[in-house]
């Protein structure tokens, strides 16, 4: 929603560098909390900071467009080519989280390797095909809240799957 706020008030770079900010206060909260950074926050960090940093050096905002794109997509080949050489990686991100059978951690790699698949060709057709203010409405109405419905859907899985 900070991104939506942002972009409505001050631009697309704002908001861009507002999501940053909120991560990195969101990160520097739970390190406060518990002493520890997961992998999978500071990997998605990393990604907005050098597709926003190229969209402020070049002035342009696709970098900022595509980040989910590149994030969804690349998130996507290492949980489903982590399954290709029989390592669900979801297991390397979030096993301080979670303790789950190694068939869960398989089954919620592929499931979630499939629905990023689905985010990432979502999000090239909505910001290629759509204003940009579409596009940061779709982002914040539509991709966030479908990746909370299916976060949501997976947890009987999870929990079924818990050692």
């Amino acid at each position: 929603m900070g991104f939506f706020i942002g972009y409505n008030l001050y631009g697309i770079f704002f908001a861009a560098a507002a999501g940053i900010g909120i991560s990195v206060a969101v990160i520097g909260i739970s390190w406060y909390g518990g002493k520890y950074l997961a992998p999978f926050p500071i990997f998605s960090l990393l990604i907005t900071i050098i597709l926003t940093a190229m969209a402020f050096l070049l002035g342009d905002a696709v970098f900022i467009k595509m980040q989910p794109t590149f994030f969804n997509g690349l998130f996507s080949a290492l949980l489903l080519g982590g399954l290709l050489i029989d390592k669900p990686m979801m297991r390397s991100f979030f096993s301080k989280q979670f303790q789950l059978s190694d068939r869960t951690w398989h089954q919620l790699s592929f499931r979630w390797g499939c629905f990023l698949f689905v985010l990432a060709i979502a999000n090239e057709i909505v910001w290629r095909n759509n204003s940009e203010a579409f596009w940061v409405g779709y982002r914040t109405f539509v991709a966030a809240p479908a990746v909370l419905v299916f976060m949501l859907s997976q947890l009987p899985l999870t929990l079924k799957g818990r050692m």
